[in-house]
C-alpha cells in the first residue's frame, strides 16, 4: 500500500503516519511543498525510532506526482467527496491520497474523478474535518482489513 500526503503542514502528524507505514510496511509519499523540514524535532519525535523502517518517496510538487503515477489506481480522500471510503474495493498497490490539514485536496481532484474519491463519514456540524493521522490509519486499516491484513 502507498499513503500520500499533499502538503503536509504538522510535522507530528507526520511522525505519526510515518509510524504507521512503518508497522504495516506501507510507503509513504511526500509531497512539497511540506510545512516543516523531515529533520524536524517534532516529525522526529513522533515518528520516534522508526524512521529507518518506512520507504518515503518525495516529490516536488502534485502535477509531478500524478504524471509519474497516472497508471496508478489513485484514491483521493476529502470531507467533499461523493462515497465512502468503506465503498472501495482496495487492492495491495493502490495509492491513498489525502490532502493538507487546513486546505485538504485540490476540489478538482474530488470533482473531476468522483469515482476516485472518498470521505470518511461524521457529524459536519461538529467538527470540519478529522485528524489528518486519525483518516490515515482508518482508511490504510480498511484496506489492509480488506486483504486479509498481509503484513
Amino acid at each position: 500500500m502507498h499513503v500520500v500526503l499533499v502538503n503536509p503542514e504538522i510535522p507530528p502528524n507526520t511522525g505519526n503516519i510515518a509510524r504507521l507505514c512503518a508497522g504495516v510496511n506501507a510507503v509513504l509519499h511526500l509531497i512539497k511543498p511540506l510545512g516543516f523540514a523531515i529533520s524536524d524535532r517534532e516529525v522526529k519525535r513522533a515518528g520516534l525510532d522508526y524512521w529507518d523502517k518506512v520507504k518515503i518517496v518525495s516529490w516536488e510538487n502534485l502535477d509531478e506526482f500524478l504524471t509519474q503515477n497516472k497508471d496508478k489506481r489513485l484514491f483521493f480522500f476529502s470531507t467533499k467527496a461523493p462515497r465512502l471510503y468503506t465503498d472501495i474495493q482496495y487492492q495491495p498497490d493502490d495509492y491513498l491520497v489525502f490532502g493538507c490539514e487546513t486546505r485538504g485536496l485540490p476540489e478538482s481532484l474530488i470533482f473531476n474523478k468522483p469515482e476516485s474519491a472518498a470521505t470518511i463519514p461524521m457529524v459536519r456540524n461538529n467538527v470540519r474535518s478529522l485528524n489528518l493521522s486519525n483518516s490515515v490509519a482508518i482508511v490504510l486499516y480498511e484496506a489492509l482489513r480488506q486483504q486479509g491484513f498481509p503484513l
